[in-house]
């Protein structure tokens, strides 16, 4: 791959990252089947698109134009009770990144023509970096969480209000920064820490204690796959 096209892949990808995990709250995503909201998504991709090339608008259109149709088909071809669920999450997700890498092949100079060209070398390390962080954390959540929904009714622990989410999160974000500054026996304590505070909620029942196991392997899998992804990143650059 030439560094074009690693330069304009890396800066769409990370406006996409920016508007679908930062700039696109939980009320847009709740009311996504609206018309307006959908196409208001949209034009959040286009701006950062656009943004994150330093211009390029025709590239940024069609990055939001294809955005706008993977999204429109997520949301009204899935049924309801499956949109949250793992593979529908993760099928759209692939479908983004697929138009991303195709916009990035076809016009791979996009990045090196924009404001940010003289800039290239000193922005490509800290773009793949915030892509980790997003990914690991935020789009993180999701993928546990469509894992988690068919169990969820029947061993959901009680707890305080969106304090699995705030969890989750925050578990992530540790496990990519130990990663990052090279410390990764420090996830070890991480799990042992989890482990104790989690025993009294996990002996309450099996079904508890599998809900709580499974979850947290798959939250800490998640982080570290896209940690070591985003080291093997960064030695291409």
């Amino acid at each position: 791959m030439s560094d074009p096209f690693i330069a304009t892949g890396l800066a769409c990808l990370t406006a996409h990252m920016l508007a679908d995990f930062i700039f696109q709250p939980d009320w847009m995503v709740a009311q996504k089947r609206r018309p307006g909201i959908l196409l208001l998504h949209a034009i959040i991709v286009f701006v950062l698109t656009a943004i994150a090339l330093g211009g390029s608008l025709m590239l940024a259109a069609a990055v939001g134009l294809a955005h706008l149709t993977i999204d429109a088909v997520k949301v009204y071809a899935t049924p309801p009770s499956h949109r949250d669920r793992l593979w529908p999450y993760l099928g759209d997700q692939s479908a983004h990144l697929i138009t991303i890498a195709l916009a990035a092949y076809l016009m791979p100079e996009a990045f090196s023509r924009g404001v940010w060209a003289e800039h290239t070398q000193d922005l490509l390390t800290p773009m793949a970096l915030l892509i980790g962080l997003i990914a690991a954390t935020f789009a993180g959540g999701p993928a546990v969480g469509g894992l988690m929904a068919r169990y969820k009714a029947q061993a959901q622990p009680d707890g305080l209000d969106n304090a699995g989410r705030i969890i989750g999160l925050l578990e992530r974000a540790l496990i990519y920064l130990m990663v990052m500054v090279g410390d990764p026996i420090g996830i070890g304590f991480l799990i042992a820490a989890k482990s104790i505070l989690r025993f009294d909620t996990a002996s309450q029942s099996r079904e508890i204690s599998e809900y709580v196991i499974i979850g947290t392997l798959a939250s800490f899998g998640w982080a570290l796959t896209i940690a070591f992804a985003t080291q093997s990143l960064i030695t291409l650059l």
